[in-house]
């Protein structure tokens, strides 16, 4: 029958010699060789495998001679196994000149010249890393704090006509300092956020953005100082009393003590002085994110002093009593500014950095060796931390060891396994050590783009992401439900294990074997958990259960094995669960379903995709991979933080007009939303 296919009798045959020749291995080699892998992959050396890093660069050289030294073949991407592409690593500032920003406003009255304000950069504003280049020249509007907020009826933008103005929004949200806000109480809600600020402007259509701190910013920084210079005080005064009960100090406790009270001297006088000064600071250039998905709308960040002449000369209020009245009613105070225009420009300049997944291939033998099956791990990490790092404040390597060094350690040793046995398998079986994983899935992403081997002939992918922490023996498999004979397989092969395994049927997940199982190929993605060392610092070597690792290489390796010889090929199965949250919604169970996957790689303007759920709302509205979002209702869509926003302005069971291109062609649609 079908459904039985693992007992196929060639398929059994091969499988249980294979199985037997592996069980008969020596157990401390194979550790020892995965110890050793782990270990030089999660190294300082390699500098936390970061996209930009030489760490990441070494680590690919590493894999390439392993996959060469075990006699497979290397030379796929002319005559090297490196499949390289370009991806942006970083965000600068451009030239002096090409960020300038002026405000000017009607003349004073009886007056006959206009006020023009050519502010300073660095001094009066500065452009964010978060916003894109361009040039502005249009009016001025207050646009509050940018906030449209339907299910809470808040809406800045309701009373004022942005597109293609310059937008002045305050940060943060109104009533910060009220237990019972409807917003989120004393604690920030998404709206707070710069980046769906920054979207919602962008879906009214502004020219640009000018975001100024808000006033309890300015107060929370003044009495953080003061406490600070409190402290100080203090300490010099108790370093004074210890020194003071010295009878006879030495030497070096008198340079000691000096040095000690020349030093708090100095802070407290700079303290002192910063006080009476103004705290309202500029974010710095990457303040707000170092990355845009909106490369053509400057965002800046302006001085309140100066953005507070212009709103007094237009509304006859401060920035203060806006938001005092704000927090009164809570009602937005948004306005035009009569005969007031903002004009300048912003460079920004993305630095590129050449990345490559390392790929070996195992050739089969017989009338299924055009045919392959996929053997997948990504092999970066997050470097030095910042962008994915749970631990923000830290600049320290992020060695990955888990995640994923395991994973591409397991790799290695899955090759050697079959690469080394004594029969060639059936189908050709594809390595791959996948990067910029942790930045979307950007290598897995850019293969099957690009794939070296048809997709059509693509029988299967297996993935492993974080299999370094086995703890109670259980393992938690992904995409048991994408071929209808991966259940049956793994229930007959983990009778020689005896995992405690979770099943997770459904393909898309937040690991390379999506980007597969988005294009209708059966994927399971081998997975021991989440901890509380992952994306920190603290992901080492000497935290991994090694004897685990080799006991999921041999799982691995008879699936692999049995995937490639066994005459019928998996049956791929459209499974609609989902298994993490990869749609573009927030995954909230009360909010909107859309049911699309992005494509992280793509740099279209608007929100590429790489697939649609099957059944989902896109699907039925007959969106598909490829098709690239640039309208949801009446928001225009430049990026994934633009069609978020605009998600959240529907409920299920609306009906939404979705604007998106295929090819040259620009189509639309109507999809109907529904509960996840």
């Amino acid at each position: 029958m079908a459904h039985r296919w693992y007992r196929s009798l060639v398929g059994f045959v091969l499988l249980v010699s294979l199985a037997a020749g592996l069980r008969a291995a020596d157990h401390a080699e194979s550790m020892h060789r995965l110890s050793e892998s782990v270990k030089y992959l999660a190294s300082d050396e390699l500098e936390g495998r970061g996209v930009g890093t030489e760490g990441l660069n070494k680590a690919a050289d590493y894999l390439a001679q392993q996959f060469a030294a075990l006699g497979l073949k290397v030379d796929s991407f002319n005559g090297t196994p490196f499949q390289s592409f370009e991806i942006n690593t970083s965000s600068e500032l451009g030239p002096k000149e090409q960020n300038r920003l002026t405000l000017a406003g009607p003349p004073v009255a009886g007056g006959s010249e206009p006020r023009i304000w050519a502010l300073e950069l660095g001094k009066d504003f500065n452009p964010l890393a978060a916003g894109g280049s361009h040039a502005f020249d249009a009016p001025l509007v207050f646009a509050g704090y940018g906030i449209t907020a339907q299910d809470l009826d808040y809406d800045d933008y309701a009373a004022i006509d942005a597109k293609g103005k310059v937008a002045i929004i305050i940060r943060k949200e109104p009533e910060q300092t009220n237990e019972n806000s409807k917003f989120n109480g004393k604690q920030p809600s998404p709206h707070a956020l710069f980046n769906r600020k920054i979207a919602n402007a962008n879906e009214h259509g502004v020219a640009a953005i000018i975001f100024v701190n808000d006033g309890l910013e300015l107060s929370s920084r003044a009495q953080a100082d003061q406490k600070t210079l409190q402290s100080l005080i203090e300490k010099l005064a108790q370093t004074q009393t210890e020194y003071s009960q010295q009878a006879e100090p030495s030497p070096e406790a008198i340079a000691k003590y000096r040095q000690e009270v020349v030093q708090l001297s100095q802070q407290i006088q700079e303290l002192g002085e910063r006080l009476g000064l103004d705290t309202d600071k500029l974010l710095e250039f990457q303040g707000a994110g170092a990355e845009s998905s909106h490369r053509k709308l400057p965002v800046l960040f302006c001085s309140r002093e100066k953005i507070d002449i212009v709103l007094k000369a237009a509304l006859g209020k401060d920035l203060a009593t806006l938001e005092a009245e704000i927090d009164s009613d809570l009602k937005p105070r948004s306005a035009e500014l009569p005969g007031w225009t903002a004009r300048g420009e912003t460079s920004i300049v993305h630095k590129r950095a050449e990345v490559k997944n390392v790929v070996a291939v195992l050739e089969g033998a017989g009338p299924h060796a055009d045919e392959t099956v996929i053997v997948g791990a990504h092999y970066d990490h997050l470097g030095f931390g910042g962008y994915g790092s749970l631990a923000p404040w830290t600049s320290e390597i992020h060695n990955g060891a888990d995640d994923n060094a395991s994973g591409t350690a397991a790799l290695l040793e899955i090759a050697r396994r079959l690469a080394t046995a004594d029969h060639k398998p059936a189908r050709r079986i594809v390595f791959i050590a996948f990067t910029g994983e942790e930045r979307g899935l950007l290598g897995s992403a850019h293969y099957v783009r690009e794939p070296k081997f048809p997709l059509s002939k693509t029988v299967a992918m297996i993935n492993l992401d974080m299999v370094g922490r086995l703890q109670d023996n259980k393992l938690i498999i992904y995409g048991t439900g994408t071929a209808k004979e991966f259940d049956p397989l793994l229930d007959d092969l983990n009778k020689r294990y005896e995992f405690k395994i979770t099943r997770k049927p459904g393909g898309f997940g937040p690991s390379d074997h999506a980007s597969f199982y988005a294009k209708q190929i059966p994927v399971l993605h081998l997975f021991t958990g989440t901890h509380a060392d992952y994306h920190r610092p603290s992901d080492d070597a000497d935290k991994l259960n090694i004897d685990g690792m080799r006991r999921i290489v041999d799982l691995t390796t008879d699936i692999v094995a049995h995937v490639a010889d066994t005459d019928a090929r998996p049956t791929y199965v459209e499974n609609k669960k989902q298994e993490s949250i990869t749609d573009t919604s927030d995954g909230a169970s009360e909010r909107p379903y859309f049911g699309s996957i992005p494509d992280f790689a793509s740099e279209a303007e608007g929100v590429a995709l790489s697939g649609v759920a099957p059944e989902g709302p896109a699907a039925k509205a007959g969106l598909k991979g490829g098709d690239v979002i640039i309208g949801f209702g009446e928001s225009k869509i430049s990026g994934i933080e633009d069609f978020q926003s605009a998600l959240m302005k529907y409920k299920p069971g609306d009906k939404v007009k979705v604007k998106f291109t295929r090819g040259q062609e620009t189509l639309e649609s109507e999809v109907i939303l529904r509960k996840r």
